[in-house]
């Protein structure tokens, strides 16, 4: 049984402020957090990068500064290179190899890549072998027999699945211990349970990061005008909850927990946070010390 969740927070360079300010708190109050959650990693990208993909994101805070805050807190930092339409040209790019030069230095903590491209995958780990290796959710993989290839794969350390695959409980339950280490489990995604656009709408988040097309997919959802509710993704058939990760997926042996949450803004990111990993009777303590000493914009 595993006794601590460890949770891949969204927003590394997007979110830098509000880090800033919550890492601080994390470390300093453990008793405001339940003691069997912890932060395996923060994800993200700088604005307009090549490699990118899964999410348009923001933030034009400095590589260096982003690394240094993460490492000083002994958080593992993680690029999201999952870009599925890459061509070997693109490996080229001088900004994508500058950020896997400067986190592939040897630091305190272990960083990583999230991938989609095994062209990607294959340079990364001649250019890079520093950086670990996480397998995208973008890659879409609803199968079952050809998720668990995926996680055969020795070049991954960690697999992210889709979300619709969560709650198969009895198959996941049936895979073997170095296995369930590798799971990584998208908790909190908002998307239809039953869409069928899915890697579209990846594909054309990866064509605005090459510069082909500058409009994001249009979500054919009948809630997409809402845009992300949590108070829909906890109706999610493939929702993981709090209660969840303690009775379920801990006892069963799985550890390691995505929270969704690029280009949502700080106020929600919070609220994931705060739902996942705080004590109810410091959720008070926890708002306050970040309104006030962020001054956390709502609207």
């Amino acid at each position: 049984m595993n006794k601590i969740a460890y949770f891949h927070l969204p927003g590394l360079f997007e979110f830098y402020p509000f880090y800033e300010e919550f890492l601080p708190l994390f470390r300093m109050h453990r008793e405001y957090f339940y003691a069997w959650c912890e932060i395996g990693s923060i994800y993200g990208v700088p604005g307009d990068c090549l490699w990118a993909g899964g999410r348009v994101e923001y933030g034009d805070t400095s590589p260096k500064q982003v690394l240094e805050l993460v490492q000083n807190y002994g958080i593992s930092a993680r690029l999201t290179f999952s870009n599925s339409l890459l061509e070997e040209t693109h490996l080229k790019d001088q900004r994508c190899n500058d950020l896997c030069t400067l986190f592939a230095k040897e630091n305190r903590v272990e960083n990583g890549v999230i991938v989609h491209s095994d062209l990607l995958l294959s340079y990364l780990q001649k250019q890079y072998p520093n950086l670990y290796l996480v397998s995208s959710t973008t890659k879409v993989l609803t199968d079952f027999s050809a998720f668990l290839q995926e996680v055969k794969r020795e070049e991954f350390r960690y697999v992210v699945p889709d979300f619709r695959l969560n709650k198969r409980l009895k198959d996941l339950q049936k895979m073997t211990q170095p296995q369930k280490d590798k799971l990584e489990f998208l908790c909190n995604e908002c998307c239809d349970f039953g869409c069928k656009d899915r890697k579209q709408c990846y594909e054309e988040v990866s064509r605005i990061h090459l510069g082909e097309n500058k409009v994001e997919h249009q979500c054919k959802s009948q809630h997409a005008k809402e845009g992300y509710r949590f108070s829909k993704a906890m109706e999610n058939p493939g929702f993981i909850s709090r209660e969840d990760i303690e009775n379920w997926y801990l006892p069963n042996g799985f550890s390691q927990f995505k929270i969704e949450g690029r280009g949502l803004g700080s106020a929600l990111v919070l609220e994931f946070l705060l739902y996942y990993m705080t004590k109810p009777e410091y959720h008070i303590h926890v708002r306050e010390a970040l309104y006030l000493d962020n001054m956390l914009d709502l609207f």
